[in-house]
């Protein structure tokens, strides 16, 4: 895609994120550590929204989220046209494909949630700002939840291929560890101890980096799977599932008669060795068994 892997697109939004919350820090920072307009009397940490609401820091807070979700959610989309492809292991069913639309459903509206937040910043619409702020933290928390469920459905599948466990524990991780987070940045927000809330925000925010940075071995079996050769393999699981059934009853036939059964080339096979040995043309065995 123009030249590079699809992973650069979580490695590219995360760097971007990244680079907003350290020049909104940083440029906070160098000018003193200001006061400003929302600032409880014993605050001395800024919350992020409070930079994003200043004259300089909404421009470049705008320009950040708005690239960082919008690549985000590229990564989502390419995700699950690569696994379609068979860039990436396929699919064995409706449900896992649903699982990831909704996934990519709900990254959409928390991505919209953070734009939103950026927009109607806290010291003018401050109760838009809160709203916009649970929209997305939300959204991507329950995306990361039809995430696992998908991969966790994958993984059984492929065993063989352990990169889908990692991600699915590493997202998972990351679910327990935001809410756990979420949690704790409302219990002090509510008993006014805005210090900790704010070093919380900003913990927050990091953590979010890293979520995105996990989609990065997502798409490391798509570097190897280029050629169409070397591609995933249909699973047709309702085609394996006839032939399964077709070999059993020519089994059953054979030991019926009580004697050899006739393969499609004319010659004898023992009726006892006929599913065992049992191959569809043009059908490779499962690696699942």
């Amino acid at each position: 895609m123009f030249g590079f892997s699809y992973w650069f697109l979580p490695l590219f939004a995360g760097c971007v994120w990244l680079g907003t919350l350290l020049a909104m820090l940083g440029r906070w920072v160098v000018i003193g550590s200001p006061h400003y307009i929302g600032f409880d009397a014993g605050q001395r940490i800024t919350f992020i929204s409070d930079v994003g609401a200043t004259s300089w820091g909404k421009p470049l807070f705008i320009a950040g989220s708005a690239v960082t979700v919008v690549v985000f959610d590229l990564a989502f989309v390419s995700e699950r046209w690569l696994r379609h492809k068979g860039r990436l292991t396929k699919n064995y069913n409706r449900t896992e494909k649903i699982l990831s639309v909704f996934a990519t459903i709900f990254a959409v509206v928390g991505a919209a949630g953070l734009i939103l937040l950026t927009i109607f910043d806290t010291n003018r619409f401050p109760n838009v700002h809160t709203s916009m702020l649970v929209v997305f933290i939300a959204g991507y928390i329950i995306s990361a939840i039809f995430i696992c469920a998908e991969y966790q459905r994958l993984g059984i599948h492929y065993r063989e291929h352990r990169i889908l466990a990692l991600s699915f524990w590493i997202k998972l991780g990351f679910i327990f560890l935001e809410i756990a987070l979420v949690i704790a940045f409302g219990v002090t927000q509510y008993y006014n101890k805005y210090n900790p809330a704010a070093i919380i925000e900003w913990i927050i925010s990091l953590v979010y980096i890293f979520y995105v940075w996990s989609y990065i071995i997502d798409f490391l079996p798509a570097t190897k799977t280029r050629s169409y050769e070397d591609r995933f393999p249909d699973p047709h699981p309702k085609v394996r599932a006839q032939d399964d059934e077709m070999a059993m009853n020519t089994q059953a036939n054979g030991n019926m008669m009580g004697g050899p059964v006739y393969s499609s080339g004319g010659g004898q096979q023992d009726a006892g060795d006929t599913y065992l040995n049992y191959q569809p043309q043009g059908q490779t065995p499962s690696r699942n068994f």
